[in-house]
């Protein structure tokens, strides 16, 4: 049997990337793994319908009307609405980047983002995604995760990014039994050189962790314990506000 119509119509969705935005018919037929005709069909019913737009060079990207459907998923939505105060005073107080990320199988999934003129540069975006094993929100949402779940990771691949990301499942294993005792994660160049990120755990109603709260700051003469309170204080209130 072949593919279903709704699994060609995610194909053409996930041909999308944060490194692909915009793709002409042939590249999106290409990465959905699909006959010419089949996406250009798809494509046409996805764009009358808002969930793909048309440029006027003809390349496809996502529409709006996929947007506006993707932001009503109440996992993010609510969390995201009851954390932003917090997450606005933790940027006032730092001025630096200020991240809230969920769990999403084996990948962390940024729910928000502040960030100044100032603050390091980092890769991450709201709506982006990283695994786990290598950011301090993932590190977090790891320490705290399903026990079958921290076995499939440390089982790998650990994708290395820079010459400091934890690689080893030993070093993981024990970076996670770190972040349990101290309730806090502290990722150093991990995933870039120049970036230090500290994590804290947010707990929902029945107390376990729902999402990860984090401040990103510059890894050269960083010390991470001046933002370890803040970001503490920061993840109780929002846990605060969930229950």
């Amino acid at each position: 049997m072949g593919e279903t119509v709704t699994a060609r119509v995610l194909a053409v969705l996930g041909a999308f990337a944060a490194d692909h935005t915009e793709l002409t018919l042939t590249e999106l037929a290409r990465r959905a793994g699909l006959p010419l005709t089949t996406a250009h069909r798809i494509a046409g019913e996805l764009t009358g319908w808002g969930a793909l737009e048309r440029a006027d060079d003809g390349r496809y990207r996502i529409g709006l009307r996929l947007w506006e459907v993707g932001v009503l998923a109440p996992r993010g939505l609510g969390l995201r609405e009851l954390a932003m105060p917090f997450l606005e005073d933790l940027y006032e107080v730092t001025r630096q980047n200020v991240q809230l990320a969920v769990l999403d199988g084996i990948d962390a999934v940024y729910l928000e983002r502040i960030s100044g003129r100032g603050a390091v540069n980092v890769i991450t975006r709201v709506g982006g995604r990283l695994p786990l094993h290598a950011t301090g929100v993932g590190l977090v949402l790891l320490a705290h995760a399903d026990p079958a779940l921290q076995e499939q990771v440390l089982a790998g691949p650990l994708r290395s990014y820079t010459t400091k990301t934890i690689c080893r499942p030993d070093d993981l294993r024990r970076t996670l039994a770190d972040v349990r005792r101290t309730g806090v994660a502290v990722s150093d160049g991990q995933i870039e050189l120049i970036a230090l990120s500290v994590a804290a755990p947010v707990h929902g109603p029945r107390g376990d962790v729902v999402a990860a709260l984090s401040v990103v700051v510059p890894a050269e003469g960083g010390d991470a314990r001046p933002f370890v309170p803040v970001v503490r204080a920061a993840a109780r209130g929002i846990s605060r506000s969930l229950a």
